[in-house]
């Protein structure tokens, strides 16, 4: 039996709301910004149009949860304190709903998204927004999957290693081992290790602190077009890990048999050495 939302966050004046669909925007995910900083996050609902012509007094807010289709996770219900002038875009002042904050980041929702609209009229669409889960605790960032099957994105890697999410933690630092990252705009690839006394998460933290890890090909890249480069192009893969006790030479070694098999010393990839 499908639960409507609307039994659990029962609204008696909806043409007082407004519903902002929090989406990706060229350049972060919210559900990314929402796991790393609460602040920034209550910064993407502050945005004010130019045109000024859909205000409400009241902001209902739904953070696209893209691991899974048409699903949200809620963000808040915030009321409008203030507006700017029409001058300034980014110009609401917001105070966040006490009695909605037991809900943040736990309730996920359905909702098939309405075209391609980031704020619509929540009358429309309050109706057919149906429950999903209640999380037992707020929602984090993505559980470790495991050594095996890590190939991810540098912007959901970026919110793991920016909220030292303890179970990822936990495993990569431990481990030596052998990377692969890949440039998905244009193929190029990149073998990379951590040895000596460093694990994958004390070397990973470089690359999502600098966009690049002080990689010579790499950082002319990011120094030219920005970490943003990094967060939409650039993907993850743990090709090997050993035990911090493994001979070093033992994971040099293997990242060298991997740029050969990968090319990555060639126009096909970032390696130059």
């Amino acid at each position: 039996m499908n639960i409507k939302v609307s039994e659990i966050l029962p609204i008696e004046n909806l043409h007082g709301y407004k519903l902002h669909l929090a989406c990706w925007n060229d350049k972060n995910h919210p559900l990314d910004v929402f796991v790393r900083s609460r602040k920034e996050w209550e910064g993407w609902n502050t945005w004010k149009g130019q045109k000024n012509d859909f205000n409400r007094q009241y902001i209902f807010t739904l953070i696209n949860f893209y691991h899974e289709p048409d699903t949200w996770l809620f963000g808040g219900i915030y009321e409008v304190i203030s507006r700017g002038t029409k001058n300034y875009s980014h110009s609401y002042k917001l105070e966040l709903l006490e009695n909605t904050q037991n809900l943040i980041g736990r309730l996920k929702v359905r909702l098939k998204r309405p075209g391609r609209a980031k704020a619509v009229k929540l009358e429309n669409y309050y109706g057919n927004i149906i429950v999903s889960e209640v999380l037992k605790e707020v929602y984090t960032g993505e559980e470790f999957c495991g050594y095996e099957n890590i190939n991810h994105d540098f912007h959901i890697l970026e919110s793991i290693f920016k909220t030292n999410k303890p179970d990822w933690k936990g495993a990569l630092e431990n481990v030596k081992g052998i990377y692969l990252i890949t440039d998905k705009s244009n193929g190029k690839r990149y073998i990379g290790s951590a040895y000596g006394g460093t694990g994958i998460w004390s070397r990973w933290s470089c690359y999502i602190g600098t966009g690049h890890g002080w990689n010579d090909e790499l950082t002319r890249l990011i120094k030219k077009e920005g970490i943003g480069y990094a967060r939409k192009h650039f993907t993850f893969v743990l090709l090997e890990y050993r035990s911090m006790k493994v001979d070093d030479k033992i994971i040099i070694e293997r990242e060298n048999y991997w740029k050969e098999v990968l090319l990555t010393r060639s126009n096909y990839g970032y390696n130059k050495n």
